[in-house]
């Protein structure tokens, strides 16, 4: 099992070491709620992710089958719920221990940020992988 949190310490999460898939999304949304050029994340089964601490402090943008998580007292982003609610895409940088696994390409390219160069030579997609 890997741990994981927000950045003040009020959130702690548990998932297991399982990702099905992980990328560099470049879309507006993952750049807006990052605020970085783009989003790490891994992507596991809903079930397979525990929050261990902070129920209370989870602040939920979205509805309860879609939607970005992050701690209330921080802000730090944490995780998205996806694909119908199946599956989380844990923010990697929300991660306190390192998983086995890692980017292994690049999505949405096709409207990432105009001012970042991607310099590796993982796959680019302009859209979701195919």
């Amino acid at each position: 099992m890997l741990t994981g949190g927000c950045r003040c310490g009020e959130v702690r999460f548990t998932v297991a070491d399982e990702f099905r898939y992980a990328a560099n999304c470049h879309c507006s949304g993952c750049r807006a709620a990052t605020g970085s050029a783009f989003k790490a994340f891994a992507g596991i089964e809903r079930s397979k992710l525990e929050i261990t601490e902070g129920h209370n402090s989870l602040t939920v943008f979205g509805d309860p089958d879609a939607n970005d998580t992050r701690c209330r007292s921080c802000g730090c982003f944490l995780f998205s719920v996806v694909r119908d609610g199946q599956y989380v895409h844990v923010a990697m940088g929300s991660l306190i221990d390192a998983p086995s696994i890692r980017p292994d390409h690049h999505i949405f390219v096709g409207s990432k940020a105009p001012w970042y160069e991607i310099t590796d030579d993982l796959p680019q997609f302009q859209e979701y992988a195919v």
